[in-house]
């Protein structure tokens, strides 16, 4: 707990609001800048929402949600943090300002991650002079909910910084991965393109609705991959021959599925279905009615499941 006790956070929309959440709730102090002129009420409100349930994940350890200071400049914000998590937009040059104009103002053993999802770890460094200490911690979203994070350094990364940014995730809650070789979208994001890509081209080639499509993937391989990720699931599925004989077994089938799995693009067209069949699966939910529910299903089953990961 005494590792990383103060902790700052630099962009406030979303992402920001849910990682300032988490760390209170851990017990460390938070140091929150963004330029929006309406970020106190923002931030507050946010943590306020999701305090319970940290509570009800068991996240709340001896933290506050009166820990948070709002910082006018983002070097103020970084003064004598030990982790900052930078959030702010996806633009490469708004990126590179803020590693300019905090880099004088950091301890020289902080460890600065960035919550990017888009832009490549190589491409963010060019705005440091001494990028030793800046790693990649990209979240799942809502932070405070999913326990992922990705986390990537490479030749420019300092010594030891990596794992002080796992150790640092872990205290707080997180599951960490390791991204070994950069490529657009990380890990988890390629994941969930390749299957949203086949999942629109089954709506577009006429085989399910978007509703259907979504309700096969909740109520089938989604549920078993919240307990386990597909390799290790086909391992077991197999029997006593374990994956060398699923593999043997399968092998035709999956290379004739593969080989007619879609190849598309996000057009306007295909936008303008998906936005009609999920308006139509909302049936006159609001958004805002539709994350709530989304939230307590996920605390839900990272609240049963809790027990059993520990062991």
């Amino acid at each position: 707990m005494t590792e990383f006790k103060q902790t700052a956070v630099l962009g406030a929309g979303v992402i920001g609001a849910s990682w300032t959440a988490l760390f209170l709730a851990s017990g460390r102090d938070v140091a929150v800048y963004d330029n929006s002129p309406t970020v106190e009420k923002t931030v507050r409100d946010y943590v306020a929402r999701a305090w319970p349930t940290l509570e009800g994940l068991g996240l709340v350890k001896g933290g506050s949600q009166d820990r948070v200071r709002f910082c006018k400049s983002a070097a103020e914000a970084v003064e004598g943090a030990a982790f900052v998590q930078e959030n702010v937009p996806e633009r490469i040059e708004i990126k590179h300002a803020l590693y300019r104009e905090i880099e004088a103002s950091l301890g020289a053993d902080a460890v600065v991650a960035t919550s990017a999802s888009g832009l490549t770890l190589s491409e963010m460094q060019e705005g440091w002079k001494e990028p030793g200490r800046f790693v990649l911690g990209h979240p799942f979203n809502p932070p405070h909910l999913i326990p992922l994070v990705e986390i990537m350094g490479n030749e420019r990364t300092a010594e030891g910084v990596v794992e002080a940014a796992e150790r640092f995730y872990g205290a707080v809650g997180k599951v960490t991965i390791r991204v070994n070789r950069e490529v657009p979208g990380h890990v988890a994001n390629r994941l969930q393109a390749a299957v949203w890509r086949e999942a629109i081209h089954l709506v577009k080639s006429g085989v399910a609705s978007v509703e259907d499509v979504d309700k096969a993937m909740w109520a089938g391989p989604g549920l078993r991959w919240a307990a386990m990720g597909p390799t290790m699931l086909f391992h077991l599925g197999a029997g006593e021959g374990g994956l060398a004989a699923f593999c043997e077994r399968y092998t035709d089938s999956f290379n004739r599925w593969w080989d007619d799995l879609g190849v598309l693009h996000l057009d306007p067209a295909i936008a303008q279905t998906l936005v009609a069949g999920v308006t139509e699966e909302a049936n006159g939910q609001t958004p805002a009615d539709l994350s709530a529910r989304r939230d307590a299903l996920i605390a839900s089953i990272q609240k049963a499941m809790a027990p059993l990961r520990a062991n």
